[in-house]
């Protein structure tokens, strides 16, 4: 076992390695991350390989940007943003991301979430979301940004970004709800 301050000098070393073009230590990081990172992308995107094209995508961008990460943070929260930014620039060239008008959001009602669920069946509920309310969603939940970022990253204003939050949110509770019923 390392140590944790071995562990992070450790992974500066490999950063720096693949900073220089180093493959080994390239092929090193991806394998590290990957699994985390196709997680992160599959939360964006439904098709399990375009979640895969994404993440590739992402990682060829973070090798051709590794210089611009200062080692002033997270390099695991640095890929992660530039995942996520890769899956929104997929969802914005499919035209997916339509946002529901305010009326359409104020039609749900929220219903109470009972039971126990698996991450899967919990990723389906999400999958089921519109893909504008979906990515508020995981946005705002998941990668704790606030709307000001999110209306600034998906260029829409921030009461949008709210009403899709409360719609995403009554629309799970809603899912929920049904996928009780049905189990009981």
């Amino acid at each position: 076992m390392f140590e944790v301050g071995h562990h992070k000098q450790q992974s500066r070393q490999v950063i720096d390695l693949a900073k220089g073009g180093n493959r080994h230590a390239q092929k090193q990081m991806f394998d590290l991350y990957a699994p985390k990172m196709l997680g992160v992308c599959r939360q964006y995107i439904k098709d399990m390989q375009f979640a895969e094209d994404m993440m590739i995508t992402g990682f060829i961008k973070v090798f051709a940007k590794l210089d611009q990460f200062r080692n002033d943070g997270s390099f695991e929260g640095w890929v992660r943003r530039i995942m996520v930014n890769e899956c929104i620039s997929h969802l914005r060239t499919q035209k997916r991301m339509e946002m529901l008008n305010e009326s359409e959001v104020d039609a749900w009602i929220p219903a109470s979430i009972e039971g126990e669920m698996t991450v899967n069946e919990i990723q389906a509920l999400i999958d089921g979301l519109p893909e504008g309310s979906k990515m508020v969603f995981n946005l705002y939940v998941i990668e704790n940004y606030t709307h000001r970022e999110i209306a600034e990253q998906l260029g829409i204003n921030e009461g949008t970004s709210k009403s899709q939050l409360a719609y995403a949110r009554k629309k799970l509770q809603e899912l929920l709800h049904q996928q009780n019923q049905i189990h009981r």
